[in-house]
Order: structure tokens, then C-alpha cells, then sequence
């Protein structure tokens, strides 16, 4: 067995934490890129605050999913303003744009340069700016990975720009900073943690280290998820998926993903869809085709153990199989009101276009069984 464990450099958690940010940013330079999302108003008071201490601040919003253009300008924006520290609040989106602007800030250079599948592929030379991370949703847990997913319009496709340069040096979670979140963006990057706790739990990477996380986050995911969509202000609830996506980043991070996500870089790099939304859509079919497929060819595979632990842990029953589980992350999907393919915008024609992508995706790689074009065709087909 061989596997490694890497982090951000320190991680807070807690209500209230998200008030270290100001003197943590402090401690690490007087000009700060402050990256967030489009609306502004939600990170208001983390401006006065970084204000208040002395920082020098240079605001930057992320409207949408990162792109190379956007990348561009707020790398720009933190080389001229000699901006010594990054701090990103806001979705996986803002998160990953922070670490992609720290990052090319230190190396300089261009996104594409360095991003995987469409770019060259350069290792970073240099240890990213530091860079502080507070997440306001319950999903990606971005905070703790050392990579940036970013989309190319010009190729059709999203792809990472990846190092362990790009661990974070702070990762402040405050489930305080979920609480306003909309019903919808909570179905939405909850499913996306759920993926992110069992994609890891079952793919080919899968280690010791990382199991324990993955099963303490779907208990918590099963037993609060439905009363933090339905309950927004619902204190342990909130808490209990900040976790559980804090956990499901750090699996990901240290044992890989699966079909899921192989299908969401294409997906997400063509439409213009939210990441969250496309794993919700696929993760049933996913586990479905998965078990299936383990059963026909590989009977023997742990895999199929581990989707009967995912059962149990979903449903609560100590003698469920694979199957219920299935099942069971199904009926969540429909108590969410998850979308298909089809309401998301993605047409059935651009489905084989997409499986070519999906075959070629690292995620796709860590799957447990490698799953054929036919395969991958009824897995899009029965998401629609």
C-alpha cells in the first residue's frame, strides 16, 4: 500500500472563525487581493475588517465559473498592485479563481502555460502568494486541494491547473457563512460534497487515511442534508456539511474521483452549467452503472463492499446492499429536486462529444472499473 496525505497548511473550523481573516492576512502583508463573488455586498464587512488592520485592499469579483480570460485579469490586477496576500471568499468558483490567481502572481506566466489536458502542462516553480479561503457553500471543498479547475472556451472543456504549491495556507470554515444560502445552490453543492465523499471512498486510490473521512461525511450528509435545504438557518445541520464537504476535499485531494466528475469537466467546459448541478444529475446513474458493471466483470472487486457500506451509511439499514443504496441517493435527488441533463440545458446530441472528453478526463481514470462508450452513453441518457 502506498499512498500520501497533503493539506492545507492549517485548517480553522468553527462558527465564527471567519473573523481570524482580517489579522491572519495581516500577519502575511499589507496589500491583499480580495477575491469573491459577483455580488460584493456578502463580503462587505470582510472588507472593512481587512481595512480596519491596516491592509491595503484590492477587490476582484468572480462572476461565474473561472475562465483563463478571468484568471488573466486578476492576476494582472494582483502583479500591479504588488499584492502580497490573496483572500478568497465566496463558492468553489471564487475559491479556485484565488488559487489560480496566487499562484500565476508568484510564476507569472499564462494559465495555459500551466493548465493540464489544454494548456503545456508546466510545473510551478514557485510557491504560490499565500492565500486564505473561506468558503460560503457546503460543496467543493476547494479550500484544501492543491488544484484549480478552470474552463477553456476556446477548447470546450474545463481542466485543472494543479500543484502542491496551491494548498492554501489558511482554510477558514464557518458554517456561519452557509446559512443565507438558497434552497437550490444547497441541493446543488451538497450533492456535489456527497460525490466527493464517495467517488474517493470507492475509486482505485481509495486509502485508510482517507476512508474514515469519507465514511464520517456521508453519515453526516445523511442525516443533515434534507434539514439544511429545508432549515437554511438550521445550526448543527449547516455544521454537519460544512464538515462533510471539508472531508470530501481532502479525499479528493489524496485518493482521486471517478465517472462523476470525469463526465463534469466536459460538461462544464461546454455549457454553462454549475458544477454541483451536473454531479447531482449523475450520481445515481453513476453508482448504478458502476455496481452493475463491477458485479458482470469484476465480482471480486472491493469496490462492491465499499458501495454496500455507502448503502448502509445512506439508509441506516445494517444489512442493506449496494443496490439500496443506490436507491437511497436517488430518493435524495428527487426530495432535492434535482435536475436532469435535459432541464440543464444539455442536449442529447452533444452526448457521444461528451464521452470522448469523459474517457480522456484524469477523474475518469479513478474509477473503480473502467466503463465502456456504451456504458458511459446510458449513464448521460438515463441523467436526461
Amino acid at each position: 500500500m502506498t499512498f500520501e496525505f497533503a493539506t492545507a497548511s492549517r485548517i480553522r473550523f468553527g462558527p465564527g472563525v471567519a473573523a481570524e481573516a482580517a489579522a491572519a492576512a495581516h500577519a502575511l502583508g499589507r496589500k491583499v487581493l480580495l477575491v469573491t463573488g459577483g455580488n460584493g455586498r456578502r463580503t462587505e464587512a470582510l472588507a472593512r475588517q481587512l481595512a480596519a488592520v491596516g491592509t491595503e485592499v484590492r477587490p476582484f469579483a468572480v462572476r461565474g465559473e473561472p475562465t483563463v480570460e478571468m484568471v488573466r485579469e486578476g492576476t494582472q490586477l494582483a502583479q500591479d498592485s504588488h499584492c502580497e496576500v490573496v483572500v478568497a471568499c465566496g463558492g468553489g468558483s471564487v475559491l479556485d479563481a484565488g488559487k489560480a490567481i496566487a499562484a500565476l502572481a508568484a510564476n507569472g506566466g499564462d494559465p495555459l502555460d500551466y493548465l493540464e489536458v489544454v494548456g503545456k502542462g508546466l510545473p510551478l516553480g514557485k510557491p504560490s502568494l499565500p492565500l486564505i479561503a473561506l468558503p460560503t457553500t457546503a460543496g467543493t471543498g476547494t479550500e484544501v486541494t492543491r488544484n484549480a479547475v478552470i474552463a477553456s472556451h476556446a477548447h470546450g472543456v474545463k481542466a485543472s491547473l494543479r500543484s502542491p504549491f496551491m494548498l492554501p495556507y489558511l482554510a477558514l470554515v464557518d458554517p456561519e457563512l452557509t446559512y443565507g444560502l438558497p434552497p437550490a445552490l444547497t441541493a446543488s453543492t451538497g450533492m456535489d460534497a456527497l460525490t466527493q465523499l464517495i467517488e474517493p471512498f470507492v475509486c482505485r486510490r481509495a486509502n485508510p487515511f482517507t476512508d474514515n473521512l469519507c465514511r464520517e461525511g456521508i453519515a453526516r450528509v445523511a442525516r443533515s442534508f434534507v434539514k439544511a435545504w429545508s432549515m437554511g438557518g438550521e445550526a448543527v445541520a449547516r455544521e454537519d456539511m460544512a464538515l462533510a464537504s471539508l472531508f470530501g476535499g481532502v479525499a479528493l485531494a489524496n485518493a482521486g474521483l471517478g465517472a462523476v466528475h470525469g463526465f463534469a469537466a466536459p460538461i462544464g467546459g461546454q455549457f454553462p452549467v454549475a458544477h454541483g448541478a451536473v454531479c447531482a444529475a449523475l450520481l445515481p446513474q453513476v453508482m448504478e452503472l458502476n455496481i452493475r458493471a463491477l458485479r458482470s466483470r469484476e465480482p471480486n472487486n472491493p469496490a462492491l463492499a465499499r458501495y454496500a457500506e455507502i448503502a448502509r451509511l445512506v439508509t441506516g439499514q445494517p444489512d442493506a446492499p449496494a443496490e439500496v443504496g443506490v436507491a437511497g441517493v436517488r430518493n435524495l435527488a428527487n426530495t432535492l429536486g434535482v435536475k436532469g441533463l435535459k432541464e440543464l440545458g444539455i442536449p442529447a446530441d452533444a452526448y457521444p462529444a461528451m464521452v470522448e472528453k469523459a474517457l480522456k478526463a484524469s477523474s475518469m481514470k479513478g474509477n473503480p472499473i473502467p466503463l465502456e462508450f456504451p456504458e458511459l452513453m446510458a449513464i448521460l441518457e438515463k441523467s436526461s
